[in-house]
């Protein structure tokens, strides 16, 4: 398994490892559920670092990720980020991300770390094919570490540059003061001023860091960019001036229960290449701008035909009714009408909500089963258990 820079510190903290996509990661540190908490209440520390960067840098950068991608990135201003997706030419989705417009003609995207190579594969495909879909020369750099395009191809590179970075998160109600009291900027920068999907360069202990006010977890938090040799100062850094103020590490366990509240899917779970958007709930395909992205003629046609609307299945909330939670690939059964006791969709995720205090589970649907309010069963290895379709998200902070 591959180790991120922050291993070692894991360890001395006394994690308990995990193998997540190849990597090994901290699953908890000390209780999985009092690391949750802390997140609610207070905040939690994440290294994250087994996530992809990948670079988009040249005069069509904006442009080729208008085809990549299914959002329009040409309209993300310099120093503001999107959530989108990569889809395959039939409209499933190969991951989702987060891209950060660094300059006109530079964008960092951060994939999921078990599709990254698939994503840089992906995208340097693209660029070598250019707008036409044209086949790129028989000597075009197509690696996923680089490509260059030529002619045919997309003035733009992609470099790979998942295996220098490391990527830390503090997450909770007070990380901003925690993140205020590290940050060393210049005078007329305050982090309170940073919004939502928005990032900025800032000076911690005289190393330039990209911080992003972005996360996974449902609260208010921020993401730190690095490279690797200075991710273990910072780590330490920030534990220290997080320590009067609740701050804990925090391992995967408690990150998926945290995402789960808040309605945010997981590649592997929610989306997979054998899902399109409509169907997750994802308002994130433009089909106002110009460019024909891969998937798009697919896409058009999902919505057409009212894919995730009124025809096939869609992605819900379960509320628990009773005690036991529903796992993933658990069947969802009907309760009412004709189709009374006939399997109508399948569990994504689940698990009993440390916040809320009931079970919870998303799932997928068929749509005439989806109305909030809708009694369903969850069938635990024989044994239905009572579910209530609710909106998404299940928990949403207090702003």
């Amino acid at each position: 398994m591959r180790e991120t820079a922050l291993s070692a510190a894991h360890a001395e903290l006394g994690a308990s490892f995990t193998d997540f996509g190849g990597w090994k990661m901290p699953l908890k540190y000390s209780s999985e559920l009092e690391e949750h908490h802390a997140v609610r209440a207070t905040a939690g520390l994440f290294d994250l670092s087994h996530m992809g960067e990948i670079r988009i840098v040249g005069p069509d950068a904006a442009t080729f990720l208008n085809t990549a991608l299914v959002g329009n990135l040409a309209a993300v201003k310099i120093g503001k980020a999107k959530y989108s997706l990569i889809c395959r030419e039939d409209g499933g989705i190969l991951d989702d991300l987060i891209a950060y417009r660094i300059d006109e003609d530079e964008y960092l995207l951060v994939p999921n770390a078990s599709n990254r190579e698939v994503v840089a594969a992906a995208l340097s495909e693209r660029a070598a094919a250019g707008p036409a879909g044209s086949a790129a020369p028989s000597d075009s750099p197509t690696s996923a570490g680089s490509a260059a395009s030529e002619e045919a191809g997309f003035d733009v590179e992609v470099w790979d540059e998942s295996e220098g970075i490391s990527l830390i998160a503090v997450q909770g109600p007070v990380a901003q003061k925690i993140i205020s009291s590290v940050v060393r900027a210049n005078e007329t920068f305050l982090v309170e001023e940073l919004g939502y999907y928005a990032f900025t360069t800032v000076s911690i202990g005289g190393d330039e860091i990209l911080l992003a006010r972005t996360g996974y977890t449902g609260e208010d938090g921020f993401e730190l960019f690095l490279p690797n040799d200075k991710a273990h100062a910072l780590w330490l850094a920030l534990l220290e001036a997080g320590s009067d103020d609740g701050l804990v590490p925090c391992g995967l366990a408690c990150r998926d229960s945290l995402r789960l509240e808040a309605g945010m899917p997981l590649y592997g779970n929610e989306l997979s290449t054998e899902r399109v958007s409509f169907e997750a709930g994802l308002p994130v395909v433009s089909f106002t701008k110009q460019e024909n992205f891969t998937g798009r003629a697919a896409l058009e046609a999902a919505k057409a035909e009212g894919r995730g609307k009124t025809s096939g299945q869609r992605l819900v909330g379960l509320k628990g009714l009773g005690k036991r939670a529903g796992r993933g690939g658990y069947p969802v059964l009907a309760v009412e009408g004709a189709a009374a006791g006939e399997t109508v969709g399948a569990v994504t995720s689940g698990l009993p909500s440390p916040t809320l205090g009931f079970p919870i589970a998303m799932a997928y649907v068929d749509v005439e089963h989806t109305e909030p309010g809708t009694r369903l069963d969850i069938d635990l290895r024989g044994k239905p258990q009572p579910f209530e379709v609710v909106p998404l998200p299940f928990y949403r902070r207090a702003r």
